[in-house]
């Protein structure tokens, strides 16, 4: 088995010792980082996801993530402090896929931490297969929007489009059932892979703002992802 790298961006080095401990307990490599500017000198095309502070001196992770958002797809984890909703948003609307409040529980971490390593590893090894199996795989197609379901695929107005791999799973479970109403913890739970919590509302929220922002052709009235008012959300095939 392959060993997983995490990088740690944490300007405290009682968590980054705390992490690092825990993360290579369950064998994984850990390569720390005590600021953004030195994280983003250490990201490269072997880390696997990267664990991120927010509140860093000279760079925040907010604006730490939006520039690895520019450079790769890999998960990103917030660790915050801060835990009003305004807060968590931020984090997830700068490319983060998750977060958690300090003080955090390690079992809790490393849960996150698993799940979104296991989503990854899915979406990855279909990137890599993508050219081999764009002619082969089963498509599904409504108007102008063209998914594959085993890759993570996607075009719009026949032009390939990049999705996060949250996005490429959201889009493909709601398309695979159009017209169906999702609630948001069937969707979170969908997806995400862990148990719904009172607080996962929000994370849905924006990473449904996110996709429609890259398949909608007027994002703020939708007409492919649709909010059903105190449902959930459905595909519309004819929108």
């Amino acid at each position: 088995m392959n060993i997983q790298n995490i990088l740690v961006i944490e300007d405290d080095p009682d968590i980054r010792e705390g992490v690092r401990i825990l993360m290579e307990g369950e064998n994984f490599h850990v390569e720390e980082a005590v600021d953004g500017f030195e994280g983003l000198r250490k990201l490269s095309a072997d880390i696997h996801l990267v664990i991120l502070d927010v509140m860093m001196p000279g760079i925040s992770g907010y604006k730490t993530c939006e520039e690895i958002r520019k450079k790769s797809n890999i998960p990103v984890l917030f660790l915050t402090a801060k835990d009003k909703e305004s807060d968590k948003l931020l984090g997830l609307m700068s490319g983060g896929d998750d977060y958690l409040v300090k003080p955090f529980s390690y079992a809790e971490l490393l849960a996150r931490v698993k799940a979104l390593l296991r989503r990854h590893l899915i979406y990855d090894k279909a990137g890599v297969e993508k050219q081999e199996q764009e002619e082969t795989e089963e498509w599904i197609e409504w108007k102008n929007i063209r998914i594959n379901m085993r890759t993570n695929i996607v075009y719009l107005n026949g032009r390939e489009i990049s999705l996060t791999e949250i996005e490429y799973k959201i889009l493909l479970l709601l398309m695979k059932n159009s017209g169906k109403i999702f609630s948001v913890q069937n969707l979170y739970e969908s997806v995400w892979d862990v148990p719904y919590l009172y607080t996962s509302g929000n994370t849905v929220m924006v990473h449904i703002r996110r996709l429609r922002k890259k398949i909608e052709q007027d994002p703020q009235n939708p007409k492919r992802i649709v909010s059903v008012w105190g449902k959930g959300y459905r595909f519309e095939k004819n929108g």
